[in-house]
């Protein structure tokens, strides 16, 4: 799907003096307020802006999404691990 904005000329000026794609700028903007809000998933982020999986995490790391991983996550890996070891 293609979406276009209409922002005023004066606006847009003063945004691209800060550099980059404004159109990339937007398009990152709204994916990741779609993903905080649980709307996509980490995988349609990553579609959505066409990034590899190495790609995703440092975006997500640059805008201050980690993922959540709980002390249950780590012990359900260690015990993983445990089996596959021993």
């Amino acid at each position: 799907m293609h979406l276009s904005l209409e922002i005023p000329d004066e606006i847009a000026n003063r945004l691209a003096l800060s550099g980059g794609d404004l159109s990339r700028r937007a398009l990152e903007g709204f994916a990741l307020e779609e993903l905080r809000a649980g709307r996509i998933t980490e995988t349609q982020l990553r579609e959505m802006l066409e990034l590899a999986r190495i790609q995703l995490d440092g975006f997500l790391k640059a805008h201050e999404i980690y993922q959540d991983y709980t002390v249950e996550d780590f012990e359900e890996e260690r015990q993983t691990l445990k089996r596959l070891i021993f």
